[in-house]
């Protein structure tokens, strides 16, 4: 049984394993970014605060190409698919970021929401084949590679990061605070 918080995030299990409590912490950091970012029209995704040219669209497609970049490319080894595959990264380092402001708000979601559907399943099927101790099949130039565990726990605190300057975002929008 999962508890959901007032906001419709599912709570980490409170005495787990390991892979639970890993995957209870990811799933409720995703669910925080699509908190923050409910409700929002294209206006509001593509908001600033300050000097900063972060928005919460912009952290939409760009937390997409990360869940990408790790389950897909890393993990598995695969080639990554559109938008990232048509992407100029050699212009635009930050191609995610910049080209958000001209994407539809559903869009974004729907981007987003597909990236995470399938990291869910690349990371089933990771479990399927080696567990936590699964390596990556992608590796450094040295050699190097994680394994699961290690993406798992990067993940968290790649949501963790962006979620706190979404709730900056946010609030200078609308008021909106929480953890």
């Amino acid at each position: 049984m999962t508890d959901i918080d007032e906001h419709g995030r599912p709570e980490p299990p409170l005495a787990a394993g390991e892979l639970d409590t890993l995957l209870g912490f990811l799933d409720f950091q995703r669910a925080t970014l699509e908190w923050k970012c409910a409700g929002l029209d294209a206006a509001g995704l593509d908001s600033t605060v300050g000097k900063s040219s972060m928005t919460l669209g912009g952290m939409l497609k760009h937390l997409a190409w990360v869940e990408d970049h790790w389950f897909t490319r890393w993990l598995h080894g695969r080639p990554m698919g559109a938008p990232w595959d048509a992407a100029d990264w050699e212009a635009d380092r930050d191609w995610e970021w910049h080209s958000a402001a001209g994407d539809s708000p559903e869009y974004l979601r729907a981007l987003w929401g597909e990236a995470v559907a399938r990291s869910r399943a690349a990371v089933a099927e990771a479990l399927a084949d080696g567990g936590l101790d699964r390596m990556a099949r992608h590796s450094w130039p040295d050699g190097r590679s994680v394994n699961l565990r290690w993406i798992l726990t990067h993940m968290i605190e790649e949501y963790a990061r962006h979620n706190g300057h979404a709730d900056l975002v946010r609030e200078s929008l609308d008021g909106q605070t929480g953890e």
